[in-house]
């Protein structure tokens, strides 16, 4: 990951965890997450104005469905906000994320723990 861009992003996005050396996570999907988000602004999908706005809508939404909002579900949000924006910018429709998503979860279920999951083309038949 870019030093420089995570240290943008910290200081453009409120809210991202972060400590002296930049951002942190709890798990490494989280900074996949980042990372995910980091890359798509760079390639300018959207601004960091946008992606505030977006995030913090989510975050309101899934507030308004009994999160508690206690960090540990911050990520979730950046997955629902990446979600939504390649969605409503055309880069993928949210059937096709939906459908990427089951397929994940197919692999998953049946790789085992430790072991990197794969998507095979049975994982879309679902």
């Amino acid at each position: 990951m870019d030093a420089a861009a995570a240290a943008r992003a910290t200081g453009a996005v409120p809210g991202i965890p972060h400590d002296a050396e930049g951002p942190v996570f709890r798990e490494p999907w989280e900074a996949q997450a980042f990372a995910m988000a980091l890359t798509l602004h760079e390639r300018g999908l959207f601004s960091w104005n946008e992606w505030a706005a977006t995030l913090s809508d989510e975050i309101k939404r899934a507030q308004a469905a009994g999160d508690p909002d206690t960090g540990e579900t911050y990520y979730r949000h950046w997955m629902a906000t990446l979600e939504r924006l390649v969605s409503a910018k055309g880069v993928a429709t949210s059937e096709t994320l939906h459908r990427y998503r089951d397929a994940w979860d197919h692999a998953a279920d049946r790789t085992p723990h430790g072991t990197p999951i794969e998507l095979r083309p049975e994982d879309f038949e679902g």
